[in-house]
């Protein structure tokens, strides 16, 4: 509920950032698809001869870790020190995945090196912060099932260790029938919570996890429908509470915010943050990220919706994939307008 700032006690946001400042005590693992993301930065003043194309005159590059290696990268820039498991191509691009991992002081144990696979790329032109182009190096298909039997052998090892295992799913092969299936064998002597951030085609897949945190538009390509009003969001968010057992859905709605789903029929939304939007690229793994960081860090549901949704609407008036920092996060729960 919208009100004035100091409708929201003082109270509720010293909790919320107390449990902001017990991030780095989480323990996650991030297990999906590895990708680095690529900008080309420049500037537009002439149409290609060629073709009626812009002419992007390049003045800058950088790259930074994305797929699943962005989620990690959002838990890292929060303060904790997540543990990712993924496979990458013995290529330049996953040796520079490997180094980036490496500089932020990560362990690489979980990333698996497949022979004959590229790792994902997408490059992204952006031109007067406008993304003119992305281009896409990437396979789709299944990696080998020996990498399969190493990557869930990995997480066996780890999950004791862990408050939560975040599923993340891009489509290139990693995440497949038998990495879930194992992942639920595994859940049933861990306490942990198992949560997705869904790819449409997959959704089958995810039977028995806690949490699953798709957008408003894989909700409803999922439930067969457009969600354009309120009772079209419950009818989505219900169905697949139903039909996938879980715990909680949270579907994000872009400008409109999220909704909080849990099992026994309580629904709670919560208005956007965001007080600019350029650029929703990586929103998702920010929403996973912050919301299981919550969860991990003792928060409900509800209360790690509201952080979550403070975080995303951070990164969304950002040009590229970013990330949010614990001074930034505990800053917009200070100017919050809603009790969580």
């Amino acid at each position: 509920m919208r009100g004035n700032m100091e409708d929201v006690p003082d109270r509720e946001k010293a909790l919320l950032q107390d449990a902001v400042d017990g991030f780095h005590r989480a323990r996650i693992l991030v297990l999906g698809d590895v990708m680095l993301d690529r900008y080309l930065w420049g500037k537009v003043s002439r149409i290609s001869p060629e073709a009626p194309v812009p002419v992007v005159d390049v003045q800058g590059e950088t790259k930074t870790l994305g797929g699943a290696g962005n989620v990690i990268n959002n838990i890292f820039s929060l303060g904790a020190r997540p543990v990712l498991c993924g496979v990458i191509g013995d290529d330049a691009t996953g040796r520079e995945v490997i180094a980036r991992m490496k500089e932020l002081g990560l362990t690489t144990e979980g990333v698996l090196v497949e022979q004959g696979r590229p790792t994902s790329t997408k490059t992204r032109i952006v031109a007067h912060s406008q993304q003119v182009v992305r281009v896409d190096r990437e396979s789709r298909r299944d990696i080998h099932p020996r990498m399969m039997e190493k990557l869930l052998s990995f997480v066996e090892e780890r999950k004791q260790e862990m408050d939560v295992v975040i599923v993340s799913d891009y489509g290139k092969g990693v995440v497949s029938p038998d990495i879930i299936s194992g992942l639920r064998r595994l859940k049933k002597s861990w306490n942990g919570i198992l949560a997705v951030d869904p790819k449409v085609e997959s959704f089958p897949l995810y039977q028995g996890v806690d949490v699953i945190t798709p957008n408003h538009l894989e909700a409803g390509a999922y439930c067969g429908f457009e969600i354009i009003d309120g009772e079209g969001l419950a009818r989505a968010g219900g169905r697949i509470l139903k039909n996938l057992g879980c715990q909680a859905v949270l579907i994000t709605q872009g400008e409109q915010g999220m909704t909080l789903f849990e099992r026994g029929g309580k629904i709670r939304h919560i208005p956007t943050a965001a007080k600019k939007v350029y650029d929703v690229t990586g929103a998702g793994d920010t929403v996973i990220a912050t919301f299981c960081l919550g969860m991990a860090s003792g928060l409900d549901m509800k209360k790690a919706a509201v952080i979550s949704n403070l975080a995303a609407g951070i990164v969304v008036g950002e040009v590229g994939t970013s990330t949010v920092g614990v001074e930034d996060l505990k800053r917009a729960i200070s100017e919050m307008t809603w009790e969580a």
